[in-house]
């Protein structure tokens, strides 16, 4: 139980964390294109992590071929379709087209990791996942607007999450988490910007000192402590749980715009306060909704 209220924890900072994003990739699109921006802070998560590994003295770890092939299929998965969907899907549709779209990612790692692989899933949580998934839609459908073609690409993304995920998961077991996260950036950052040059969007370097100060918080913090969170969260917890927790990002987003656009929060906002306490509720098991009778 306590491995799992560290899980529990792990998560709702990465929330906390994440839900900075949108906010941050925004300011640094001033001045630097979508995956010119994905790429560079990739980047330097990449150089965060490899600080780490040195630190703890991890190298050892990167001479475990399993390890390398897990690596593969995590950056394939998470660290370029994963977000090279979402950043073209969010140049074609609106932040909350997106992100009421990106919770369908709860139900797709709930196929994969309780329907195909059998992982236990109890009925609090199940109530609980719906009421997160309900306080994000409160949230955010408001400023929903119609289907487009990059609504499209940001459900591809939640199709492939819960496999990066998985492999993961996996990668955890025999690896650190900085040893992990450092393959995955350092392979993936080339690849993005090779993909951004197929975009024809270049890599200018007085357009990255515009918005150096963005792209280093998204990759120090957002893209680098964000993910330590992530993997560490998801190996004590299961993952369609994690998703669930973390739907309390875009409430938490809402809250940090309004600090820093000064953009009042609506009823409907205010509103989704209420699934969301019970949803984590239930989510931690501070809440039971069926009870055993006692003879």
């Amino acid at each position: 139980m306590i491995e799992e209220r560290k899980g529990e924890l792990y998560i709702f900072s990465g929330a906390l964390t994440w839900s900075l994003f949108p906010i941050i990739t925004v300011l640094s699109y001033k001045a630097v294109p979508s995956f010119i921006s994905l790429a560079v802070s990739t980047f330097f998560a990449s150089v965060v992590f490899f600080a780490i590994v040195l630190y703890k003295n991890k190298l050892h770890e990167l001479k475990n071929i399993i390890l390398w092939k897990y690596v593969l299929g995590i950056v394939l998965f998470i660290g370029v379709l994963y977000y090279v969907f979402n950043f073209y899907g969010l140049t074609k549709t609106t932040p909350g087209n997106a992100s009421i779209i990106g919770l369908f990612e709860v139900y797709t790692s709930y196929i994969l990791f309780h329907v195909i692989r059998k992982e236990p899933f109890s009925f609090e949580s199940k109530i609980g996942s719906a009421l997160m998934i309900l306080g994000a839609i409160i949230v955010l459908a408001p400023n929903f607007s119609k289907v487009n073609s990059g609504d499209l690409f940001i459900l591809m993304a939640t199709f492939v999450a819960p496999f990066g995920n998985l492999l993961q998961q996996k990668a955890k077991k025999i690896s650190s988490t900085e040893t992990i996260l450092f393959l995955r950036s350092i392979i993936a950052a080339p690849i993005i910007l090779l993909i951004a040059y197929t975009f024809r969007q270049n890599l200018e370097i007085l357009q990255v000192k515009d918005s150096l100060i963005f792209l280093l918080i998204n990759g120090i913090f957002i893209l680098g402590l964000s993910k330590i969170f992530w993997l560490e969260g998801i190996s004590r917890i299961s993952v369609t749980k994690s998703n669930a927790l973390s739907s309390i990002a875009p409430l938490l987003t809402l809250f940090f715009a309004w600090l820093i656009f000064k953009q009042v929060p609506t009823w409907w906002q205010v509103t989704a306060f209420v699934p969301f306490f019970l949803g984590t509720l239930l989510l931690t098991d501070n809440l039971k909704l069926k009870y055993q009778n006692i003879k």
